[in-house]
């Protein structure tokens, strides 16, 4: 009998339909096992391209950010995104901020983690990160044909409440701190545009460890706040009665020689901001800033209030003719200032206090203004003649150390008041 259609396999006599089935398996085996093959290929080609990514980064992305707390502890970050750094580390009291060399960024923060993206990227996107980097370089190049981008109204970078540290570094350590600020403590975004140029003036005299704790505090804010800013810190010559009023008028005026500016902080030795989201920026109206102080127990004490930190545009400030330079001594002078603003049409705006809030430095009390309430009541009469129009004074010594402006000043009292 003749058998139809079939095949041998392995000297076994096998029907036609049973041996293709056989032969279509074996290719499904081998077919499997080359798709395996060839998959941990690729898997090994794409663990060995994110490796050669990660390691092939432009070096000042190895380098890291060690922030200073209270207690001497350090943290890591990324040096490009300081202020993300800095946001990242606020729950550990960090305020200063220095760049150091590290081999890694195990502990980088949840926002500059965000802002970075995935670490395991394409070769595409780490070219256009590169194009994204050489396009930056050509926008602060000299030529000033290209311009970075105008920083965002609302900086990215802020982490609300902060630690406040009253216990500062040595001057040198400082100084290495803020690699980011400039001679004559000058400190800018790099990443944008500031939308803002402020001159913070310090009137000062007699309390230096005061101010290198202020500094220590605020530069660091500052940074994170993305304002183009610099810190003139005006002192007294000689033992008589202090003026703080006519200082912050010679910052004022001094201030201008150096720069054109937007608006003017108006800063006491001894207040340190407990919030960055407290903008030392350019405000519509006057702007009273230290609202909720811990020595008042972070209450208002009257509504008229305009002393210890307050912002004024530079136009607003003249339009007042400047604070009053006839209180010597203790008091009177914010209390006129309110009342020059209230004259001109202007109000007093404020953050709110759980924004607003600052702790005092202790120290001992100037002598009191005894003809404060005299000049207050009159003070009416003197808004264009006493101020800026009247203001007489000598600067000493100037000097631009790393972290301030300093002015030495000899003021000259005006002629008083009948």
């Amino acid at each position: 009998m003749t058998v139809a259609a079939s095949s041998a396999v392995a000297g076994v006599v096998v029907p036609w339909h049973r041996a293709h089935i056989y032969k279509v398996l074996v290719c499904i085996v081998l077919a499997l096992i080359a798709l395996q093959y060839l998959s941990g290929a690729i898997d090994r080609r794409s663990i060995e391209t994110i490796f050669t990514i990660n390691t092939s980064r432009p070096p000042h992305q190895h380098r890291t950010l060690v922030i200073y707390g209270t207690g001497g502890s350090a943290a890591s970050g990324s040096e490009d995104d300081m202020q993300d750094e800095s946001a990242s580390n606020a729950s550990s009291s960090s305020i200063g901020i220095r760049a150091s060399e590290a081999s890694g960024a195990k502990n980088a923060s949840s926002i500059e983690s965000s802002a970075a993206g995935p670490t395991s990227k394409s070769s595409s996107d780490v070219n256009a990160s590169n194009n994204n980097n050489n396009n930056n370089n050509n926008n602060n190049s000299d030529d000033g044909s290209r311009e970075p981008p105008l920083c965002p109204a609302v900086p990215p970078n802020l982490v609300g409440p902060i630690a406040v540290s009253k216990s500062p570094p040595d001057l040198s350590a400082m100084e290495r701190a803020f690699a980011r600020v400039k001679q004559g403590g000058r400190g800018a975004p790099v990443e944008c545009r500031a939308r803002y140029r402020v001159a913070i003036v310090v009137p000062f005299r007699d309390r230096f460890p005061h101010l290198m704790t202020l500094l220590y505090n605020l530069h660091p804010l500052l940074l994170r706040q993305q304002l183009d800013y610099q810190i003139f810190v005006v002192e007294q010559e000689g033992t008589g009665q202090f003026n703080r009023a006519m200082l912050m008028n010679v910052g004022y005026v001094e201030a201008l020689k150096e720069r054109p500016f937007d608006c003017f902080v108006f800063h006491d030795v001894d207040l340190l901001p407990e919030d960055d989201r407290n903008i030392y920026n350019c405000p519509e109206q006057p702007r009273h800033m230290s609202v909720a102080i811990d020595k008042f127990l972070y209450r208002l004490p009257y509504s008229d209030l305009f002393g210890g930190v307050s912002a004024m545009t530079t136009n607003h400030f003249r339009m007042v003719n400047g604070f009053s330079n006839v209180f010597w001594g203790w008091g009177g002078e914010d209390d006129d200032m309110a009342n020059r603003i209230k004259s001109r049409g202007l109000h007093i705006s404020r953050y709110p206090a759980n924004i607003a809030r600052y702790k005092m430095l202790t120290h001992k009390k100037e002598k009191a203004n005894p003809k404060r309430y005299e000049f207050l009541k009159s003070g009416k009469k003197r808004f264009l003649t006493d101020g800026l129009a009247n203001l007489q004074y000598e600067i000493m010594v100037k000097k631009r150390p790393k972290l301030y402006t300093w002015f030495l000043v000899r003021l000259t009292p005006p002629a008083q008041p009948s």
